[in-house]
């Protein structure tokens, strides 16, 4: 049988390391544009990070840990808010459809 600790263990490190991925993203994407940028791909890594580190806390039932990762969630859900609302208003006023989405 599978020891309960050592899944939530697991499932701590794999938030933690989609959260990491999005500052590999992030530099790929500034080194291949030569000038600090932040890629969509940082903020669905945020998020996917942040969902999966929040799991790890409701679990350890740790309010200081749970209240940061739910902060961050609104803050990366909200960034992309504006990215594709932004994209959707300018598709709109040059007429063309929007990007479904950003690469790294």
């Amino acid at each position: 049988m599978i020891n309960t600790e050592i899944i939530w263990l697991v499932i701590g490190f794999s938030g933690q390391a989609l959260f990491s991925m999005r500052f590999i993203a992030q530099w790929i994407a500034s080194e291949k544009q030569k000038k600090s940028i932040i890629p969509v791909a940082f903020w669905y890594f945020s998020i996917a990070g942040g969902i999966t580190l929040l799991s790890y806390a409701l679990y350890k039932q740790d309010p200081v840990f749970i209240l940061g990762q739910a902060m961050g969630l609104f803050i990366y859900a909200r960034n992309l808010y504006f990215i594709f609302r932004d994209r959707k208003l300018l598709a709109a006023d040059t007429g063309e459809k929007a990007a479904p989405h950003g690469g790294i």
